[in-house]
């Protein structure tokens, strides 16, 4: 019989075989990396688009019930909150919204101002990715926006 010590094997990577994967994985993530998070930009511009559909629906809702747009003082929280006017607070079947009231996907606050020469009566937006007014790309403003 054949000893088993001659045949021992060892097990374990080389450091080569090793260093052969890492960079294999790091070609890998150069190449997918950069398409991830171009979607995941995108995403963030569907939802700010979906949310702004969302909040238009409340204020229409609120303006069938009370016949008024909120004021700018009283801005989009009082799609959540009673008006502080007796009457209109009986007229006041919300909250219109189903949770709080949002931010936009960059954590800053929807801009809203009653009164608008647009056809739905209001201005609603977001900055965009860059906060900023105007710009291109994902740095543009979204939603019903003032002209010019």
């Amino acid at each position: 019989m054949k000893s088993n010590q001659n045949y021992k094997a060892e097990a374990g990577f080389t450091l080569l075989e090793l260093l052969v994967v890492l960079v294999i994985l790091g070609l890998l993530a150069g190449l997918v990396g950069p398409r991830l998070f171009g979607k995941a930009d995108a995403a963030k511009v569907q939802t700010a688009q979906t949310q702004i559909q969302m909040l238009k629906s409340g204020l229409l809702t609120y303006r069938l019930d009370l016949g008024k747009f909120p004021s700018e003082q009283e801005g989009l929280k009082a799609l959540n909150s009673p008006p502080s006017d007796e009457r209109q607070r009986k007229l006041w079947d919300g909250p219109y919204l189903g949770d709080e009231l949002p931010m936009d996907p960059w954590g800053m606050p929807y801009q809203y101002k009653p009164g608008s020469s647009q056809p739905q009566g209001f201005l609603l937006f977001s900055y965009g990715a860059d906060g900023k007014r105007g710009g291109e790309g994902l740095d543009a403003d979204i939603g019903y926006l003032p002209e010019g």
